[in-house]
């Protein structure tokens, strides 16, 4: 579990980054799941999109993502989620150490 001072790290460091998946009509799905966690692997922090037409809450899309990708939620913004997860062989991120 992230503590509050690595979740707001995180925050900052996701501030640039633009959303590179979208979650339209048809919500989560495996594959979408699966290619989240493929993305995490490599980049470690992404931003998802939640689309107009999505169905389904934000709050219960992220929750969803990020159990299915084993990944830290990090915040969900408006129509923006925030994961994270370290990587096993491309880890770049260094969280701020837990006291």
């Amino acid at each position: 579990m992230l503590t509050g001072k690595q979740k707001r790290f995180l925050r900052a460091e996701a501030h640039h980054l633009t959303p590179i998946f979208q979650v339209g009509k048809g919500g989560v799905n495996e594959n979408m799941v699966k290619q989240i966690a493929e993305a995490l692997e490599v980049r470690e922090l992404m931003k998802i999109s939640v689309l107009q037409n999505c169905e389904f809450d934000r709050h219960e899309v992220a929750e969803e993502l990020a159990k299915g990708a084993k990944a830290e939620l990090v915040q969900v913004i408006g129509s923006t989620i925030v994961l994270y997860k370290e990587s096993k062989e491309n880890k770049r991120i260094v969280l701020p150490k837990t006291k």
